[in-house]
C-alpha cells in the first residue's frame, strides 16, 4: 500500500499540472518576434511581394490569460512598375491592443486569442524620391499613417518559457495613397521574460 501511495503521489506531481502553472499568470511578461506575408503568398520572382517583421511586449492581465500588447512593425512592399520595374513603399508603425484568451487546452500546450489594436506610424514611397529612373514623377507621396487592426493568433508552448506562434491579422491603414486594407499571416516566436 505505502508504494502505491508513493507512486500514485509521483503522477501527480507529474502529471497533475505543475507545468499549466507556469503559463499566462498574472502580470507574467512575454517578448515576441514576428515575420509575415502579406496580401498573399510569394516567391523570390513576384515583383509585387509584400512582408513585414514586428517586435512585440506583451504582459497577462488577470486570471483568464487576456493581455495587453505593444509593439514595432516594418511592412516593405513593391507596386509593379512598366515591364521588369518596381517602386518600394515601406511602412514604419507602432502598435497596441488588447487580446482576448478564446480557448486553451488542458495541458496549456495551446492557446488562442483574438485581439483588436490601434497603430499609427509613416509610410515612405520610393524612399522619398519622386523621380523615377525614367524621367517619370511619382504622384505618391509619404505620409503619416493611422488605423487599426484585428487578428487572431495560436500560441503553441514548447516549454513553459518559449511558444511558438502562428497568426493572422487585417490592417485597416489611413491616410496614405498606396492601399488600406492589408491581410498577412505569419509565424513567429515568444519569449516568456517573467
Amino acid at each position: 500500500m505505502k508504494k502505491a501511495m508513493i507512486i500514485f503521489a509521483a503522477m501527480l506531481s507529474l502529471f497533475g499540472g505543475r507545468a499549466m502553472a507556469q503559463r499566462t499568470l498574472p502580470g507574467m511578461k512575454s517578448v515576441g518576434i514576428k515575420a509575415s506575408m502579406v496580401d498573399g503568398f510569394y516567391t523570390s520572382s513576384s515583383r509585387n511581394c509584400i512582408y513585414s517583421f514586428g517586435v512585440y511586449y506583451s504582459v497577462f492581465k488577470g486570471n483568464n490569460a487576456h493581455e495587453w500588447t505593444f509593439g514595432g512593425e516594418y511592412l516593405q512592399t513593391y507596386k509593379p512598375y512598366g515591364e521588369n520595374g518596381r517602386i518600394p513603399v515601406a511602412e514604419f508603425s507602432g502598435e497596441a491592443g488588447y487580446n482576448l484568451h478564446l480557448y486553451s487546452n488542458y495541458s496549456q500546450f495551446f492557446h488562442l486569442y483574438g485581439g483588436i489594436s490601434a497603430l499609427a506610424g509613416y509610410e515612405t514611397v520610393n524612399w522619398g524620391k519622386t523621380l523615377l529612373s525614367d524621367g517619370a514623377t511619382l504622384h505618391n507621396s509619404d505620409a503619416f499613417i493611422y488605423g487599426g487592426a484585428v487578428n487572431i493568433q495560436a500560441d503553441f508552448y514548447l516549454s513553459d518559457r518559449i511558444a511558438l506562434t502562428a497568426n493572422l491579422k487585417e490592417r485597416f491603414i489611413f491616410g496614405n495613397s498606396t492601399g488600406h486594407c492589408r491581410f498577412s499571416y505569419g509565424l513567429g516566436i515568444r519569449l516568456m521574460i517573467d
